[in-house]
């Protein structure tokens, strides 16, 4: 029987324990923190989006090749990792239409996170809560894992699970990257992704809580990304699904010391044409209650000042180019920006191992025999809606699966 060791108790790790032990495995499983899994704890607000509804291959983000990317995601079909939640883990998921997430029907994350730990103990994973790994060796005949405080660890096989930079006070200190970039891996340049994004310009400041749906499209001189979802006015800036998915563009801009990336927002779902005959002359109607019929009120009294445009205007009385201008704002306006949140309220990290440093079918370092990796610390991440756990589930199985084999 091979012994495999996997370091991290986070969604990837756990997923790779479980699928290693069902492979016939002697596996352990180290984790840092006295519980494990914290990040499942926190994600979809407590609740934890567990998967998509559908997956769309094109929405993920890597520097790596993408037809390996897609290898990974196919390693295991969606339906596959719904039925094993349900099936397996005896947790049944709910469909919420709308956003195309599944949730656990109890929408208590920590269900999630307690029937991996319980499934994983019950296929015989021997857990190790409060552990430090201070390092990872390669030995005559495997591998060893040196610990804080307690004997090494030997084994056959390692799984790296030990997640990126995001959310620190969850345990994510970048262990794993330096582990893996001294052992000769090719790192892509890492940064924050999924992450809220900053102003100190004072034309929105007034709107803190005013929330709509909205499309954002950031480009900067290398990238692009455009989203439509929800948008949320903070003290601090802006968050909300449509934020998030597309704040790596700024984040990557500001970061590379390039031209800062242009974030330009299209209010409503109405388009030139839509607002052009919306703002036509319509009885005693005022340019402020057309747009009222659009937007928070709130929001049309900044837009107009925007564009200019006084608030109590007749339809009737507005000029061409303030037609115009109030257009341009409503469909393709700035929103100013500042800086980000940074790994401290980014979802996940972006950037990590190469993914030409493992095979896409075991998650197997090409470089070293008996080595693994799953999860955050390879370069590839998802938008909002349960893909970045539908990438810590498929990469952690075929982790678990490959380190199992003699």
């Amino acid at each position: 029987m091979s012994r495999v060791i996997v370091i991290g108790a986070g969604a990837a790790g756990t997923m790779a324990a479980i699928f290693s032990a069902l492979s016939g495995a002697e596996t352990f499983l180290l984790e840092r923190t006295r519980d494990g899994g914290r990040k499942i704890l926190i994600s979809g607000g407590g609740r934890c989006n567990v998967l998509p509804m559908l997956v769309d291959e094109s929405r993920f983000v890597t520097d790596s090749s993408p037809n390996t990317l897609r290898k990974i995601v196919r390693s295991w079909p969606l339906a596959q990792q719904r039925a094993f939640f349900e099936e397996d883990l005896g947790i049944p998921l709910v469909e919420e239409t709308d956003a195309l997430k599944l949730f656990p029907a109890s929408h208590k994350a920590r269900d999630v996170r307690d029937g991996l730990l319980a499934h994983a103990k019950a296929k015989g994973v021997q857990l190790r809560m409060n552990t430090h790994v201070i390092g990872v060796q390669q030995t005559a005949t495997g591998w060893r894992v040196e610990r804080d405080g307690a004997a090494p660890i030997d084994g056959d096989a390692v799984i790296i699970a030990t997640g990126g930079l995001s959310v620190p006070l969850t345990g994510s200190d970048g262990f794993g990257l330096r582990l893996l970039e001294t052992l000769g891996h090719a790192i892509n340049r890492t940064y924050a992704a999924l992450t809220p994004i900053t102003s100190h310009d004072t034309a929105f400041t007034a709107l803190s809580g005013v929330s709509l749906t909205v499309t954002l499209t950031a480009k900067s001189e290398e990238r692009s990304a455009t989203h439509t979802g929800g948008f949320l006015f903070t003290h601090h800036g802006y968050s909300g699904p449509s934020v998030l998915n597309v704040s790596h563009v700024v984040v990557r801009a500001r970061n590379e010391r390039t031209s800062p990336a242009r974030v330009q927002v299209r209010w409503t779902p109405l388009g030139d044409a839509e607002w052009g005959a919306a703002l036509k002359p319509h009885g005693a109607r005022t340019v402020t209650g057309a747009l009222r019929n659009e937007m928070p009120d709130r929001l049309a009294a900044v837009l107009l000042d925007m564009a200019k445009v006084e608030i109590h205007r007749p339809l009737s009385e507005l000029r061409r180019d303030e037609r115009l201008r109030l257009i341009d704002v409503l469909v393709r306006g700035d929103l100013p920006w500042s800086s980000d949140e940074g790994y401290k309220k980014a979802e996940v990290m972006g950037g990590g191992v190469a993914l030409a440093e493992v095979d896409p079918r075991t998650m197997e370092s090409r470089r070293y025999k008996g080595l693994y990796l799953c999860g955050e610390v390879l370069d590839a991440f998802g938008p909002i809606g349960g893909y970045n756990f539908l990438w810590a589930w498929a990469t952690g199985r075929a982790a678990g699966i490959g380190a199992a084999r003699p």
